[in-house]
């Protein structure tokens, strides 16, 4: 079975700035929905979790898996997706101009890199690649495995393990702390 959970909250999720790949810790409500996350989760079976080097994905899975011994492995291919020079942006939504918006309200028409944001198809790339090189094998032994990482980098999984189209990159509507089952 394959698991993933969106890391906990940090300061710029509670500012409305877009993190991207900006390594921003979590903050205290962001460690205190990974608790309650461990709570939760403390019976489902996990063999292995692959995490986003970004500390905090790393720090979300280790608080999540704090009592178990379930090896947690990063790995670059998981980090979220670039944003470019519209990291640190606050509340683009309330920039009705702004050029990376359309990446969120209309997925299927951002079609070139904006600021230099990763485009789709590089995102898809390196995550397809680590689903098929990392993840798939490991399903077919009948391993379970979690991923922690990040609102944009998880919906690109889920998209195509499921086979959404692009139009509907963000209806997944992951929410911080929760494991959706794939």
């Amino acid at each position: 079975m394959l698991y993933i959970m969106r890391h906990g909250k940090t300061e710029w999720n509670a500012l409305h700035k877009i993190q991207g790949r900006t390594d921003i810790p979590l903050n205290e409500e962001g460690r205190l929905m990974a608790e309650k996350a461990w709570e939760e989760y403390k019976d489902l079976h996990i063999d292995v979790c692959y995490c986003s080097p970004l500390i905090r994905a790393v720090e979300t899975a280790q608080i999540v898996l704090k009592t178990r011994k379930i090896p947690i492995i990063k790995d670059e291919r998981l980090m979220e997706m670039s944003f470019g020079d519209y990291e640190g942006i606050e509340n683009s939504f309330a920039i009705p101009d702004c050029p990376i918006n359309i990446l969120f309200q209309k997925p299927g028409e951002y079609h070139e890199s904006i600021g230099g944001a990763e485009t789709w198809e590089e995102l898809f790339a390196r995550t397809g690649a680590f689903l098929k090189e990392v993840i798939d094998p490991q399903l077919q032994e009948g391993k379970d495995i979690l991923i922690v990482g990040h609102g944009a980098m998880n919906a690109s999984i889920i998209c195509q393990v499921k086979g959404m189209p692009i139009e509907e990159f963000w209806s997944a509507g992951l929410e911080q702390c929760k494991i959706l089952e794939v």
